[in-house]
């Protein structure tokens, strides 16, 4: 208990991380607090029924962190911002301007960040635009005026900006990534919502399955802290020479089971909410085509279909293996382990180690990502077999949760050791 205190202890004692401690509850305070101011416009009563009778609506409320449900400000969210940034990644492999940038260090990293903010601009106001339709199509606008309607979509670009200025001011001054800890605190104060929703419904004939989920859900929380733990450790010999011998020094060059944490989770459920929201849009269009279209995406891509499971699943390992391409340089730690005087033994320096590197990540990034992609779609599994929606909306949020925690536990952790070694060096 004193071993998994320390970091905790340390965390008050150190006046920096102390500093980022703060700084990072005064963000997500005004983040709350601004998620509150409900945008005028809209009628609120009508709105709160149409999420409560949808299953893709609470999906997108609780990624949202609620703020959909009084159409707040941010009602948007960060998902204009997710999507430029997948866009950035793509085009970063075909386009060479943008590849040679992602290889400039953080010089490149903040290019690419600026672009994907220029380009979070257009794409917040096309889903704004998106969702209005889909709000007068529901009736639930309160007004028509072309000019009102207009002033919701930059109410609403403009509360997307300042969800990501927030993001980038936790960045610089808080504990861990800016806008995975956002969506986490959306997430956390949404979730509670969701359990009392499905606590509302529960039929005394199904208590069983509800221990049973409920012990499933522990034991995925378990399996998910220890496969985001799990590394594969690549055995490295380094060569040094003394003043009349030469030895070989061992030591290991871990490679972490999922390289890209929570990141694959957020794009796949950011990529599966689009057909729907864009089937909603156009269901109620004047060309017969176009919304029996809609329909059918709205009928065989809701949240507990198999087909959407399939993607589901689908996108998550598409993701891993695709983030870890960008994040994992196999070339250049080859080259660091040439230019030190280190090798993998048994294999060549050079090519050879690429080829060696990219092999075992491959191997080690399916197990992964076909873990996140299972853990990702049982909860709506169990949920189709059930016939309890809560469960595949809370699964979604509770593995969103998990992950996150894992990253801010790491990024303290990496500050503490930070501290502990420039104290050594004093």
């Amino acid at each position: 208990m004193n071993n998994v205190l320390a970091p905790l202890r340390a965390l008050f004692k150190i006046k920096d991380l102390r500093n980022r401690l703060i700084f990072t509850a005064i963000v997500i305070a005004i983040f709350r607090l601004v998620a509150h101011i409900p945008t005028p416009g809209i009628n609120l009563a009508a709105l709160k029924g149409l999420f409560d009778s949808s299953a893709f609506l609470s999906l997108l409320d609780v990624f949202s962190g609620g703020t959909l449900t009084n159409f707040s400000v941010m009602a948007l969210g960060l998902n204009p911002y997710i999507n430029a940034s997948i866009i950035m990644q793509m085009m970063g492999m075909v386009v060479p301007s943008l590849e040679a940038l992602q290889k400039e260090g953080d010089y490149g990293r903040q290019k690419i960040n600026q672009y994907t903010r220029l380009l979070t601009i257009p794409l917040s106001f096309l889903q704004g635009i998106a969702l209005i339709f889909l709000l007068r199509g529901q009736g639930l606008t309160t007004t028509a005026d072309p000019l009102k309607l207009a002033s919701i979509v930059f109410t609403l670009a403009a509360g997307t900006s300042f969800l990501i200025w927030l993001g980038e001011q936790l960045n610089d001054y808080g504990l861990g990534n800016g806008i995975s800890l956002i969506i986490f605190v959306g997430i956390v104060t949404r979730l509670p919502v969701a359990a009392a929703q499905v606590l509302t419904t529960i039929d005394p004939s199904q208590i069983f399955t509800y221990l049973i989920f409920g012990f499933f859900a522990i034991a995925s929380v378990y399996a998910i802290v220890r496969v985001g733990e799990a590394v594969r450790e690549i055995p490295i010999q380094s060569a040094r020479r003394g003043a009349s011998f030469t030895s070989v020094v061992g030591n290991h060059l871990p490679l972490r089971l999922n390289q890209a944490g929570v990141i694959p989770i957020i794009f796949a459920v950011s990529f599966m909410l689009i057909p729907n929201l864009l089937s909603r849009v156009f269901a109620g269009s004047s060309q017969a085509w176009l919304a029996s279209i809609s329909r059918g995406i709205t009928l065989y891509l809701a949240p507990n279909t198999i087909l959407y499971n399939v993607l589901y699943f689908g996108l998550v390992v598409a993701f891993c293996y695709f983030y870890t391409a960008v994040v994992f340089n196999s070339e250049k730690i080859a080259k660091d382990l040439r230019s030190s005087g280190s090798f993998i033994p048994g294999v060549r320096p050079g090519p050879n180690t690429v080829d060696y590197l990219n092999f075992v990540l491959n191997r080690i990034t399916l197990v992964g990502a076909s873990f996140l992609g299972l853990v990702a779609i049982f909860p709506s599994i169990v949920s189709g077999m059930t016939g309890i929606a809560g469960l595949a909306i809370g699964g979604t949020g509770i593995l969103i949760v998990v992950s996150v925690v894992l990253e801010i536990l790491k990024t303290v952790n990496s500050q503490l050791y930070m501290y502990s070694y420039d104290k050594f060096l004093d």
